[in-house]
């Protein structure tokens, strides 16, 4: 994982989706609390396993935690930051790609994720928990609306 941890730091490389029909996006609410105790409201992202590209495993965990199929549209970018578990320092990097939705329901989610559903993709923009996700939001919806 390119940059994500110094020498002998723990790292963890995710990947996950923007998911797009028209204007809306897929977002959850998984069942994982915030820190602080809050609910969050996420783009459904997860784990690269083994033999797994990032492209991979973002249709994978989109469609396991939103019910949705996709199909690539192309990338977005990468986050990353800093957690602590146990005590130790964690550097993660989620890689994002930009998807279309090609079928499936959003009820159709598994046990981690509380709700999913279709949100307009400017309000996810200003309204998902967390920034990196948020600038994910906004560059997928300057994606689509330059594509106009």
């Amino acid at each position: 994982m390119a940059g994500a941890g110094g020498k002998g730091s723990p790292s963890e490389w995710s990947a996950g989706g923007v998911v797009v029909r028209g204007r809306e996006c897929v977002v959850i609410v998984p069942t994982r609390r915030a820190a602080n105790g809050d609910k969050v409201l996420a783009l459904p992202k997860g784990h690269v396993d083994p033999g797994e590209t990032p492209v991979q495993a973002a249709a994978r965990e989109v469609r396991e935690e939103a019910g949705v199929d996709t199909e690539l549209v192309g990338e977005l970018g990468a986050v990353r930051y800093w957690y602590m578990r146990s005590g130790k320092r964690i550097a993660k990097q989620v890689d994002f790609f930009l998807f279309t939705y090609a079928g499936g329901d959003v009820a159709d989610h598994d046990h981690e994720v509380e709700r999913a559903c279709w949100m307009p993709l400017r309000e996810a923009a200003e309204r998902l928990t967390y920034d990196g996700e948020r600038d994910m939001a906004a560059r997928a919806l300057s994606q689509i609306t330059s594509d106009e």
